[in-house]
């Protein structure tokens, strides 16, 4: 009997980060073939060419599905979807996984996705059921719950979700978020080492910064990031690492305006198109605070007892801890909400908030339902009904 082939999808750096140790995990069983189709950033100079740094991991990489990011607009966008269904078309021919695994919420998943269901390949999906409410992520999440097969997700009010989309609740399992698996499993950095590293002193406090595109949004991104950028000036003595935007509609924008801060602020402001997960999580935890809209502030942070300010409705609707601080996007809200993440009082709370996404072995669990579940009539999918008041 030939081993089962399972082909994981990876389209961002930060998408790898969480999926690295499944990946390990797959191909270290004997029982098992790991397959790795990579696309989106990680094919784009633009984005720093990370399919190098997955190569440098120790895996192969065995389908490259190029989308061609060159333009953020609407048009370029919907250009690379078409193109990647295309591409991921070709690539699973080509492979014939007996099921794939897609991670998420973003528009190379939904190409994927498309392409693996017209192939009658079955679907693993990775965190359903959440929501995002101010992105168009928040529908390509669905729609890809509903041709998934397997859902793996990280809370059981999340698996509640994925049960009122129809799903058959025994394909549905709250397994945590994989993204922890890197909390437990890496062994990060320390301050003097991160100092020497990213080039600045943070001996006296810094802010982590990561800010990406609100694609439902009718507003210039370039407004809010100007006010994010005003509030970060009213903390003079702490130094500030910012991460590189990703491949949503507008980004282009956001970066040049986020280069342009650091370049002018050399020895205080750093810019890092991508600090893999090991250099990103070991700045989370010496961080004064994680600022921005990024999910890693609504799971990561708070599970590694890390002040979160959350800025605008990027993230709305994600179940939240009592170390996040929501507020507007402007200027002396954004200040005002960074005093109270430094304050004593708000630390304190910090520390005791306990992290409903789990404590790590997402990854193992997941493998486990990969390597076992019954494939053989699992596309054939039935409608769960639920009782409606």
């Amino acid at each position: 009997m030939s081993n089962r082939k399972i082909c994981v999808v990876t389209g961002t750096r930060a998408e790898y980060g969480l999926l690295f140790w499944l990946m390990k995990e797959i191909k270290a069983d004997p029982d098992l073939d790991l397959q790795l189709a990579v696309t989106g950033t990680h094919l784009s100079e633009k984005f720093g060419k990370t399919v190098t740094a997955i190569e440098d991991d120790g895996f192969t990489v065995n389908e490259r599905i190029d989308m061609a990011l060159d333009d953020d607009t609407p048009v370029g966008v919907a250009r690379s979807m078409g193109l990647g269904i295309i591409g991921f078309g070709k690539a699973f021919a080509r492979l014939k996984p007996d099921i794939i695994v897609v991670l998420g919420d973003r528009y190379e998943i939904l190409g994927a996705a498309q392409a693996a269901m017209v192939a009658r390949i079955p679907i693993a999906h990775i965190h359903g059921g959440e929501a995002t409410e101010g992105l168009i992520d928040e529908a390509i999440r669905h729609a890809v719950t509903k041709m998934a097969h397997l859902h793996f997700v990280s809370t059981d009010v999340y698996r509640n979700k994925v049960a009122q989309l129809g799903e058959e609740p025994d394909r549905i399992f709250n397994v945590g978020a994989i993204g922890l698996d890197n909390i437990v499993n890496l062994d990060l950095p320390s301050l003097p080492n991160l100092e020497k590293d990213i080039g600045l002193d943070l001996g006296r406090g810094y802010f982590l910064v990561t800010y990406h595109p609100v694609t439902l949004s009718d507003k210039n991104p370039g407004d809010a990031v100007g006010e994010l950028l005003t509030s970060l000036d009213q903390f003079p003595d702490h130094t500030v690492i910012i991460t590189g935007v990703n491949a949503d509609p507008g980004h282009d924008s956001i970066s040049r305006m986020l280069s342009d801060y650091a370049a002018h602020r050399n020895g205080r402001v750093s810019m890092h198109a991508s600090l893999g997960p090991r250099r990103y999580l070991g700045a989370m935890k010496h961080t004064s605070a994680v600022i921005g809209n990024s999910s890693s502030g609504i799971i990561e942070a708070p599970a590694m007892k890390v002040p979160t300010v959350n800025l605008g409705n990027r993230q709305r609707g994600r179940i939240r801890t009592p170390s996040i601080i929501d507020c507007g996007e402007q200027a002396d809200a954004i200040s005002k909400a960074i005093e109270r993440a430094l304050s004593d009082e708000f630390l304190a709370t910090v520390k005791m908030a306990a992290c409903p996404y789990g404590k790590g072995g997402t990854s193992e669990r997941i493998k486990f339902h990969l390597k076992t579940a019954n494939l053989s009539d699992i596309l054939e999918k039935r409608f769960h009904d639920i009782d409606v008041p």
